[in-house]
């Protein structure tokens, strides 16, 4: 009796302790999904803006002026025939490089072979006659002294013999001139150059008068390059050009490729008033023959070089309501919107003059999502 006594107490004891354990479970239950949804709603603070970051920092700038150019030939030469006559050879190759003297053409010589032998012979018909007039003369001057020749007889041999004397002369220049024009038929390149396309063909006959010419020759080694830049720039020429040599490079349109590098030779005389702009020669060597006369191309001068410019990159320079702007990285990791006064861009940084110290840091990317006071996390990128 005892003992049923007991288990029963037992059973009782149990289901309260399993009865109190599940309303413990059931109201943990309906609290915790509360707290979870109070936490949920609780306001965080705001995140980090991911943003590039650079330093600021002293750096020698070089200062270009860029303006835009076409290649010209350093010299070019239509060679024409100077002398009428057959066209017998071509001695060039199209698009080939000749130099000062190569024969380009040859013109049938014939006809000046025979004027410059009968000139030839002319002057030696002269030259007998001369030789017998001053023997003539010779001789009335040793009859003279005796009265055996008259004074009118010694003065007409004189005047023969003066007479032939100029003669010759005349024939010297008679075959002079047919040498040269002998010379004519053999046309020679006047200037080192490349060759263009041919504009006569062997058999036809050319003239002196025709101004299509044979062939074209263009020196491309040296070759000249004629750009304009704004008047505005003709002081910080000028400056350069007092310095010393001012480097010009050539550019492609793009701007990516520097085609090759020369040198200012030459600032014009004047002003075009329509456009406002400074015509400037320059002058490159061309060694590769990567410039082409009639191309276009971007100049780029290098005017000064500014040493230890405090520069920014240029992609963190802002332009606002007020003027240039950056925004700067403060030790708590926020930004600060700074007024600038910036001087020469080149390339992808920025001389500044006024805002910033060197060694502060500066948002490089991501700016639009930025305003003062606003938390980053900067990535430094140089």
């Amino acid at each position: 009796m005892d003992k049923l006594s007991g288990l029963i107490g037992n059973r009782r004891a149990r289901a309260c302790l399993l009865g109190a354990l599940a309303i413990v479970v059931t109201v943990c239950w309906l609290w915790l999904p509360n707290r979870r949804t109070d936490a949920a709603a609780r306001p965080q603070g705001p995140q980090a803006v991911a943003v590039d970051t650079a330093d600021v920092k002293r750096a020698d700038v070089p200062v270009y002026l860029e303006g835009l150019g076409t290649i010209q030939a350093f010299n070019t030469v239509t060679v024409t025939a100077r002398v009428d006559g057959e066209l017998q050879k071509i001695a060039f190759e199209e698009g080939r490089t000749v130099n000062k003297g190569d024969l380009l053409a040859q013109i049938d010589p014939r006809p000046f072979q025979a004027a410059l032998a009968q000139s030839l012979a002319a002057k030696a018909k002269d030259e007998a006659q001369l030789q017998s007039a001053k023997a003539d003369l010779e001789r009335y001057l040793t009859l003279a002294p005796e009265n055996l020749a008259s004074k009118q007889t010694l003065d007409s041999q004189r005047a023969t013999v003066a007479g032939l004397e100029a003669q010759i002369k005349g024939d010297q220049a008679s075959i002079d001139n047919a040498h040269t024009q002998l010379q004519y038929t053999s046309i020679t390149s006047p200037i080192q150059g490349r060759t263009g396309i041919r504009r006569v063909d062997v058999g036809n006959n050319v003239h002196a008068s025709d101004t299509s010419g044979i062939v074209v020759v263009t020196q491309l080694q040296p070759i000249s390059l004629i750009f304009t830049l704004p008047e505005d720039a003709l002081g910080s020429i000028g400056s350069a050009l007092s310095a010393g040599p001012v480097t010009v490079a050539a550019m492609s349109r793009d701007g990516s490729t520097e085609l090759d590098r020369g040198t200012v030779t030459l600032v014009d005389n004047q002003i075009d008033q329509t456009t406002g702009t400074i015509r400037i020669k320059a002058v490159f060597p061309n060694t590769q023959n990567k410039l082409w006369p009639g191309q276009y191309v971007d100049a780029r001068v290098l005017v000064r070089t500014d040493h230890s410019a405090l520069t920014i990159p240029a992609a963190a320079v802002q332009r606002g309501p007020n003027g240039m702007f950056t925004y700067v990285v403060k030790s708590d990791a926020t930004v600060e919107a700074r007024p600038l006064k910036v001087g020469e861009e080149s390339g992808s940084v920025y001389v500044v003059q006024d805002g910033i110290t060197d060694g502060e840091r500066v948002v490089t990317s991501n700016q639009y999502r930025l305003q003062p006071g606003a938390r980053v996390a900067g990535r430094s990128v140089q």
